[in-house]
């Protein structure tokens, strides 16, 4: 199993009520403007922050996890249809199981997600009162986006074209989901692997949903988020019973140029000394299949959006790409949410931004062909690694040179497995030569240079 270094407790991750972040006519109350700005903050720092629901809807959340426990409890094995097509990520519904990850999930998804069965077939079960939980934390859900709205200056419901119609119309089916997930149940462990360890992927430490924003309530302790310095934080290690932790994803990301961080986090999947494992009900507001998401209207506030952001991502490419964390973000690097006393100065640097901008498009063609480069190898590689079913794991340039040199290096197989070609090093696509990149795509597509370069000038 995959040794994780101990995470630290949260000093100061930010709490609000959901009563104090729910938009009214008029002027902003003081409540809801302090709130909104100890969300900013607590979403700049450490990437989540701490919502307090009514005790009604408490209540019903506490109930359906305990339904949850049971469930996970009295399933079998099986069952093993994880959804592994990225295709099928607004499709996903019920049970499925990831035994690399010790993981179950139930996945409630309304219009796809029958909770009702015909009368002449065996009921199926599931945990209870999912579509309430589904409203309930969805609401939650659209109030913090609302309130990063606010604090971004934006137009007031600027995400509502990417969302859901509320309610869904006839035929529709949802692009959120509400995931009602168990780790670790001692049982599933112990019965289809038992005496056999855990190995986890690559990647396991650094997930981030491809969501907007994601509600999440647990049974007990388990949630790390990395913060701004780049340690590990338990996110929800003192939640009380009326709260549950929110954190964002790679569209709310995308959607507002980068200046709100995906929260980069990882569950602790240590087998628990009791019956049911650690169970937790995660709400994932998400964009619709049929949008686009883009930077209007940041623009239209008067932020400077990069190179990277400027054009519109239909959502159904989005949800497929691949996002590679190591070579996209440093979480140290990733620009913070301004607070209001920043938009001020934040719309007076536009005109540099674009002019900074402009002198970025006349670079000349050997310089933009570099780049362009750069970025599409990053997708390549990437692309090319997920059509093999493949999990990359790169090398630093100086050990790699030496790798490549030895038919037995540890690099070997799974160059030879993407078919890489025998002289490039194999390490992150940022990391090579300029050179060596445009090589590399060459190999793949030859002529792709030629035909780049036929494109800066303007030839058919």
């Amino acid at each position: 199993m995959v040794a994780m270094e101990l995470s630290v407790l949260p000093p100061s991750i930010g709490r609000v009520k959901i009563s104090d972040l729910i938009p009214t006519e008029g002027l902003p109350s003081n409540s809801y403007k302090v709130s909104v700005s100890i969300l900013t903050q607590s979403l700049a720092q450490y990437s989540a922050v701490i919502v307090e629901l009514p005790p009604g809807d408490a209540a019903l959340l506490r109930a359906s996890l305990e339904s949850a426990r049971l469930y996970f409890h009295q399933q079998g094995f099986e069952k093993n249809n994880n959804p592994t097509d990225t295709t099928e990520w607004c499709r996903t519904s019920g049970y499925y199981a990831d035994p690399q990850l010790l993981q179950e999930t139930y996945d409630y998804r309304p219009g796809l997600t029958p909770l009702e069965t015909e009368p002449d077939r065996s009921p199926e079960l599931s945990p209870s009162a999912l579509p309430d939980i589904f409203c309930i934390l969805g609401k939650a859900a659209r109030c913090v986006l609302d309130a990063v709205s606010y604090s971004l200056s934006l137009r007031s419901c600027s995400f509502n074209e990417i969302l859901d119609n509320v309610p869904l119309r006839n035929q529709e089916v949802s692009s959120s989901v509400l995931s009602v997930c168990c780790h670790s149940r001692p049982s599933f462990v112990a019965g289809p692997q038992e005496g056999q360890t855990a190995i986890f992927p690559i990647d396991y430490e650094h997930q981030v949903d491809k969501t907007l924003v994601t509600v999440v309530k647990p049974d007990k302790p388990g949630l790390q988020i990395k913060d701004l310095n780049g340690q590990w934080v338990l996110g929800d290690s003192n939640l009380g019973p009326q709260e549950v932790m929110v954190y964002p994803g790679l569209a709310l990301y995308q959607a507002t140029a980068g200046y709100v961080g995906p929260a980069l986090h990882r569950t602790d999947v240590a087998v628990e000394n009791n019956l049911y494992g650690r169970c937790s009900i995660a709400f994932k507001l998400m964009p619709k299949s049929m949008a686009s998401l883009s930077c209007n209207e940041m623009q239209a506030a008067g932020y400077g959006v990069e190179a990277q952001f400027q054009n519109s991502i239909p959502v159904s490419d989005f949800m497929q790409r691949s996002h590679p964390i190591d070579q996209m973000f440093i979480r140290n690097n990733v620009k913070s949410m301004p607070n209001e006393g920043q938009n001020d100065s934040l719309k007076s640097s536009t005109k540099k931004k674009r002019e900074t901008s402009s002198s970025q498009k006349s670079l000349p063609p050997s310089k933009r062909l570099r780049l362009e480069a750069q970025r599409v190898l990053k997708e390549k590689v990437m692309e090319i690694a997920e059509k093999k079913g493949l999990k990359m794991k790169f090398c630093r340039l100086g050990p790699c040179e030496d790798h490549i040199r030895t038919s037995n290096g540890p690099c070997n197989n799974i160059r030879t497995a993407l078919g890489w070609p025998p002289t490039v090093p194999f390490v992150h696509p940022h990391d090579l030569p300029n050179k060596a990149k445009i090589a590399f795509l060459e190999a793949y597509e030859p002529g792709w240079s030629t035909s780049r370069q036929n494109v800066e000038n303007g030839s058919p």
